[in-house]
């Protein structure tokens, strides 16, 4: 949901290319302005190079990069489902059923939309009973949900926040970024 079409491109690109390049994913956790806890997935053939990016995004935006560990405890991984109900006409409770049948966790509805929460494992049968049963999913993958959320006062502070995200998304090696962040 967050990562840029031209992100998503250039990284099938370059897992499906030819060349002898060998690429491994790497975590880094970090804390943007006033602690606010970041999570980056990059894939990369150069561990240094994207090593310090990262860390000069982080520096340069009023964070710091941190240990491994360091804000990993604060998430935890669910498999996301999101269901359109644009309009409207979708049963609350008929989707639930199928959902929680199918081995969901949690169904919420919002506006315009079913937000289906799964266990990791449980994501791709969920997902399928739900397309058997005639729904229409917008998005299903795996995600990294923060335990507790924190806010910015300062407009600085979210000013820089933004810059941060930007930086980290636009990276070509950056995959995924997560945050605790409630904005």
């Amino acid at each position: 949901n967050n990562v840029p079409n031209d992100n998503i491109d250039r990284i099938i690109k370059k897992a499906s290319s030819n060349d002898a390049a060998d690429y491994e994913v790497i975590y880094y956790e970090g804390y943007g302005p006033s602690g606010i806890a970041v999570m980056v997935e990059a894939t990369t053939d150069n561990r240094n190079r994207t090593g310090s990016e990262v860390r000069h995004y982080f520096d340069k935006f009023g964070g710091n990069l941190g240990t491994i560990g360091c804000v990993s405890f604060m998430f935890t991984d669910k498999g996301m489902i999101v269901v359109d109900n644009e309009d409207g006409d979708i049963d609350e409770d008929a989707i639930m059923e199928t959902a929680l049948d199918a081995g969901a966790e949690d169904v919420a509805a919002e506006e315009g939309f079913f937000e289906i929460t799964t266990a990791p494992a449980d994501l791709d049968a969920v997902k399928c009973a739900l397309e058997a049963a005639g729904y229409k999913i917008n998005s299903a993958e795996q995600d990294k949900i923060p335990s507790t959320y924190s806010t910015l006062d300062s407009d600085d502070d979210v000013v820089k926040m933004n810059r941060l995200l930007d930086a980290l998304e636009e990276n070509e090696d950056v995959t995924n970024v997560w945050h605790n962040w409630e904005n």
